[in-house]
């Protein structure tokens, strides 16, 4: 006796049901385009439901406001964050030119507030007596009004410089030649402001002069 069964053959779909369930399942995929995918990926929510559950936030989220670490008026002071200095306001720029004659000097110095850096780069003619140094707004008790930082002869320097305290911060310049010398020096820094400091003593605030007005120094041994 066999024990063979037959199992039935499935009967296929009609066209009918086919075409309804096509229809549904477009229906469900625009219904789902149209309330999750459109808000989510394109801010694009023509019914509002994308605004209601929280997904026009995932194409186009509200920009957190940003606090401006710059603030008007403020004293160039760097807050430090790990090797990172930020300062309340932008760095200067500045160009200096001075002709000494025979045996004369001059001063020409920054105002930097305490940690305040700043990069520089002189040369001069001929060699020249120098003093890089600063004089503090304010000494205390026991503290030496000046500090000299590097006090040697030179014909040029380039480097960087942190200021040690708040004051003002630069260079004494000598001619000790029997000719007259000139002196340019070119910096960019967090200083508010710069002073020049004559023979006669006279100290003058003087104006910064950014990039714009700087003229390039031609090189005749280059130009050979």
């Amino acid at each position: 006796m066999s024990t063979d069964t037959q199992l039935p053959t499935p009967v296929p779909p009609s066209l009918a049901t086919l075409g309804r369930t096509t229809a549904v399942a477009l229906a469900v995929a625009a219904v789902i385009l149209v309330m999750a995918v459109l808000p989510a990926e394109y801010a694009i929510d023509p019914l509002g439901t994308g605004r209601w559950l929280g997904l026009t936030e995932i194409a186009a989220p509200t920009p957190a406001p940003v606090e401006s670490t710059r603030h008007a008026g403020a004293a160039l002071k760097p807050a430090q964050a790990g090797r990172v200095a930020i300062y309340p306001g932008s760095y200067s720029y500045d160009v200096y030119e001075v002709t000494l004659e025979p045996f004369e000097y001059v001063e020409y110095k920054y105002q930097l507030e305490q940690d305040a850096a700043m990069v520089f780069s002189w040369t001069a003619s001929a060699p020249v007596t120098q003093d890089f140094h600063g004089e503090r707004a304010a000494a205390a008790a026991g503290e030496a009004a000046e500090e000299s930082y590097d006090k040697v002869d030179r014909q040029g320097a380039d480097g960087t410089f942190t200021a040690p305290f708040a004051g003002i911060h630069g260079w004494y310049w000598e001619n000790p030649n029997a000719d007259p010398v000139t002196v340019r020096l070119t910096t960019s820094g967090f200083y508010s402001g710069a002073f020049e400091i004559r023979s006669d003593r006279t100290r003058t605030a003087r104006t910064l002069r950014g990039p714009d007005t700087w003229t390039p120094v031609v090189n005749s041994a280059a130009g050979q």
